[in-house]
């Protein structure tokens, strides 16, 4: 994002509000519905799911990471990805006036733990 955009959003003055307070809402609510946007994808009891937010001068950007648990038998992946991808939908939505130029990527998967599949890590 451009600098300017970043600044209002750390500053929290944009005319709309708190963009990384909302965009952890949003992130909580997507988590909440990925069944009914994944097709296939099966509802789940999340017993949590939290959001943090990194902001990053030196490169303008924002890194989201969500941690979603379940005591079911399966995994939460979809959830927390989903999770990721409306927050940051969301800050783009709350930012476009300002800096339509925005870029989401490297959305991946860190590690999960529990299911069928067990545990599970990124190469780094």
């Amino acid at each position: 994002m451009l600098p300017e955009t970043l600044k209002i959003v750390e500053t929290g003055t944009h005319k709309k509000g708190d963009v990384l307070g909302i965009a952890r809402i949003a992130g909580i609510q997507a988590s909440k519905k990925t069944s009914d946007l994944i097709p296939l994808c099966h509802p789940l009891v999340l017993t949590h799911v939290s959001l943090e937010f990194q902001t990053n001068p030196s490169e303008n950007s924002i890194t989201c990471q969500v941690r979603a648990e379940t005591t079911g038998p399966t995994g939460v992946e979809m959830e927390a990805l989903t999770a990721v991808q409306v927050a940051l939908l969301t800050i783009y939505d709350m930012c476009k006036a300002v800096d339509r130029g925005m870029v989401m990527g490297d959305v991946k998967l860190l590690e999960k733990s529990g299911g069928k599949s067990g545990e599970w890590k990124a190469r780094k």
